[in-house]
């Protein structure tokens, strides 16, 4: 029988060694590298029969290392390693699969040499499952389209480069207490003949003629540097976690290979911790090209941004995507949650949604609230944030800023709240 060979790629030479070393102890030849280079010489050279592959590594992250490896029809047995969280791991893990690649199994950071000896001595054909493919969908502003009329290609360029589009700001806040918890920044087009046009207009014919990333480093540059010169004054770090910002993305914008490098740059460019902001996609935005998809949202996750699956609820591909997907979090539609005084149908699958985020280990944030009565429901089933006209409607910045005055006195001195 073929004497069966490791080979190692991690940026962490006492964890690559380690490898190594109980690779070694079981029969197996083992060789270690740091750097991507030589790892994909040493693959063509040497032709291991197993690799052990870290996820998060300068210069090459892992997602980019098995997109390579797949293209070059690499057979090897595939074990990803990484001290990110189990949803993070298992989606790059289940990226491999979908890329055709053999993936033994996932090790998270820190593991015992028993651990890695199991994954070393599982039998041929024993991998992680295959999961089905993704729904397809867009919007990107939780809003459905609906025919754009007089709304041309040209004109929305014009007002790209005129830079007529806005945003405003809608606070969500924690159910139980009501302490703001972020915001979420929604474009607005106010076009100088025809009025206010309505993103569910607008959006679709970015999308349609791929100016859609364009207008999204315009939402980006605006509101971050909002977020960055307010953010601190949102939340006392005494108080708890910091104040986020929630960004919506189109599916579309997951086709650019820039996508990560450009929304990270963006964020080092306002000194905004990538922590700090939730990319927001609605159920129905699901991918044309799921397995890129799946890399381009797995890499996001890595590089510190949280994903939102909203308007969850409405769609029939919600749980293949909250399953297949590395979401931090899931937005109850608020088609549910506005019905929630009316409607025990509405009541149960509230209930219900929170139970599975949070069996999931996700944040759960409630939209369209607009009664007290709803929010006190919320409570009651501990959905984790709200937000709707109830609580604030969206609002230009300096109004955000006088509400957020306001709101920050009330916790300041509760008799006046």
């Amino acid at each position: 029988m073929p004497q069966r060979r490791l080979l190692v790629l991690d940026d962490d030479p006492l964890i690559g060694r380690t490898i190594q070393f109980i690779a070694q102890g079981v029969g197996l030849a083992a060789r270690y590298t740091h750097d991507p280079g030589e790892f994909f010489a040493v693959l063509a050279e040497w032709e291991p029969t197993h690799v052990a592959l870290d996820l998060v590594m300068p210069g090459m992250d892992g997602v980019e290392v098995l997109v390579q490896l797949a293209q070059r029809n690499c057979r090897a047995r595939i074990i990803i390693t990484s001290g990110m969280g189990g949803r993070v791991l298992d989606a790059a893990g289940r990226s491999g699969v979908e890329h055709g690649l053999d993936i033994l199994g996932v090790l998270p950071k820190p593991f015992s040499a028993s651990m890695l000896r199991a994954l070393l001595d599982q039998a041929p054909g024993t991998a992680m499952a295959e999961l089905p493919a993704l729904a397809r969908g867009n919007p990107i502003d939780g809003a459905y389209s609906r025919p754009t009329g007089e709304i041309s290609a040209e004109a929305m360029s014009r007002a790209l480069e005129d830079r007529q589009f806005s945003v405003v700001y809608q606070p969500k806040v924690v159910c139980d207490g009501g302490m703001l918890a972020g915001f979420e920044v929604l474009a607005r087009w106010h076009h100088p003949t025809l009025g206010e046009i309505p993103p569910d207009r607008f959006i679709a014919v970015a999308e349609r003629h791929d100016l859609i990333d364009e207008l999204t480093a315009q939402v980006l540059d605006q509101s971050l540097q909002w977020f960055a010169r307010h953010a601190p004054e949102s939340r006392p770090p005494a108080l708890g976690d910091p104040v986020t910002l929630s960004v919506n993305l189109s599916a579309r914008s997951l086709r650019s290979h820039q996508l990560v490098e450009t929304l990270t740059s963006r964020c080092q460019a306002h000194g905004v911790d990538p922590s700090r902001i939730v990319l927001e996609l609605t159920e129905t935005s699901a991918m044309e090209d799921p397995v890129a998809s799946l890399d381009m949202l797995t890499r996001l996750r890595m590089k510190g941004f949280n994903l939102s699956l909203d308007d969850f609820g409405t769609g029939y591909s919600s749980m293949l995507q909250l399953v297949r997907l590395p979401f931090s979090e899931i937005k109850i539609d608020k088609s549910f949650v506005m019905e929630a005084t009316r409607s025990g149908e509405a009541r149960s699958v509230i209930r219900s949604i929170v139970d599975l985020g949070h069996s999931l280990g996700l944040q759960v944030t409630a939209e369209g609230v607009e009664t007290a009565e709803t929010l006190h429901y919320l409570q009651d089933t501990r959905c984790d944030l709200a937000q709707g006209f109830h609580i604030a409607r969206p609002m230009p910045g300096e109004r955000a800023l006088l509400w957020l005055q306001r709101h920050t006195e009330k916790f300041a001195n509760p008799s006046r709240g």
